[in-house]
């Protein structure tokens, strides 16, 4: 009886500790809520002003993290990469200005026509107020209401991380070092080797030389498998590795054979995976990426270049090339998950038949979608329809044996 009675009263004080935040969240976004905004909404962006913006948005997530140390981003940066990314999702606008070692930032989203509830404003300063090493929010309005700074922090680190922007923010928990506000620049300081501390250049090379014999010995009058690659390479990572170094192998195998799949200049025997060279750079860049960072940012970075190619000029948007990058991200994220996963992806590739057991058969999914059509079919990446065939993806790559855990 009295634990039945202590179960109700939890219940009730639950319910009303809901009520409260429901109540509260409402009267926030009753005072967002106006008729008339302060920005200019942006026209259309060029193709130039994507591919600048998605140049500085995905600037740590490069294949060799060890090349950048920092990036100085403008003013008119931040406002390209914040128009940019708003507007994948809403109809927005927002304005960036560096003031006082302090960033200031309007945004406002377009609700409907309505002339009574138009748009949706907030605003906010970003800044150090005790030399900490990455800024915190100091001031949040939203609309005239203005929020406790420490209320306000919790609530929009609560949004990022359940929501479509974990996936843009999760680089700044771990390689960012500090941010430094100057005079109209914004500088990201990054730990140059911090995903890729535990790989050797000297095993990197001996892995590179390995590449070059097998496609040495390759019979030119057949296709170049990726498999033809990756089981010999994983075969001698597994010979050279004990558990402790396994992780450490792995990373200098799959840099070394980014280095010859993804070379600027296209390599003599290029590999393939279900005829299309294509597929096994989507594999191996996914692979590196994930090594190097993690598999979210790896999925992001093939989402938007998807996205990109929908438009004009680009090759429209492939769900094969997606599956690739799904599935070399799950195979890079297993190559370095922990030792003992290393040591299992290293043994479990260098027994592979074909590329079968590590890439599964794409060639019945969607490609060569101009924007027009995929947002017809698609809308978004946030959509029901996209997240169902992303997650058939997913499931395709789980049967995988190589992709089980054990």
């Amino acid at each position: 009886m009295i634990s039945r009675v202590s179960f109700v009263f939890f219940a009730r004080i639950c319910a009303w500790f809901l009520g409260f935040l429901l109540l509260l969240c409402s009267v926030v976004l009753l005072f967002g809520i106006s008729s008339t905004t302060e920005l200019i909404f942006p026209k259309k962006l060029s193709v130039e002003n994507i591919h600048q913006a998605q140049k500085i948005l995905y600037e740590g997530t490069k294949t060799k993290p060890d090349d950048l140390a920092a990036i100085t981003l403008s003013e008119s940066d931040l406002n390209l990469a914040g128009n940019y990314l708003l507007n994948r999702y809403f109809q927005s606008a927002i304005r960036v200005d560096l003031v006082n070692r302090k960033v200031r930032c309007e945004v406002s989203i377009k609700l409907s026509n309505n002339q009574l509830v138009k748009y949706f404003n907030i605003s906010f300063r970003l800044g150090s107020e005790n030399d900490e090493t990455l800024p915190q929010i100091t001031k949040f309005k939203v609309g005239k209401l203005l929020l406790p700074a420490k209320f306000a922090n919790w609530v929009i680190h609560f949004l990022i991380r359940y929501s479509f922007l974990n996936e843009y923010f999760i680089l700044a928990t771990t390689p960012i070092q500090r941010v430094e506000i100057g005079y109209k620049t914004l500088t990201i300081f990054y730990e140059a080797n911090s995903q890729n501390k535990s790989t050797n250049a000297q095993s990197r090379e001996l892995y590179r030389q390995k590449i070059s014999e097998i496609i040495e010995l390759h019979d030119a009058k057949f296709r170049l498998s990726l498999a033809d690659l990756l089981k010999p390479i994983f075969a001698l990572a597994y010979k050279r590795s004990i558990l402790e170094t396994a992780i450490e192998e792995n990373r200098s195998a799959i840099f070394a054979l980014n280095d010859y799949v993804n070379s600027l200049k296209e390599p003599e025997k290029p590999p393939f995976l279900y005829k299309r060279i294509d597929l096994a750079q989507h594999f191996i860049g996914a692979a590196t990426l994930t090594a190097s960072m993690n598999s979210q940012v790896a999925n992001a970075i093939g989402e938007v270049k998807e996205l990109s190619d929908a438009r004009a000029g680009g090759s429209g948007f492939s769900f094969i090339d997606l599956a690739a990058d799904k599935a070399g991200s799950r195979f890079g994220e297993l190559a370095v998950f922990s030792p003992e996963s290393a040591q299992r992806i290293q043994k479990l590739t260098s027994e592979i038949k074909d590329y079968r057991d590590f890439m599964p058969d794409p060639r019945d999914l969607p490609e060569h979608m101009s924007e027009r059509e995929f947002k017809k079919v698609f809308i978004s990446t946030q959509s029901p329809p996209y997240l169902k065939l992303a997650a058939l993806i997913d499931a395709r790559i789980a049967k995988i044996a190589l992709y089980q855990n054990p």
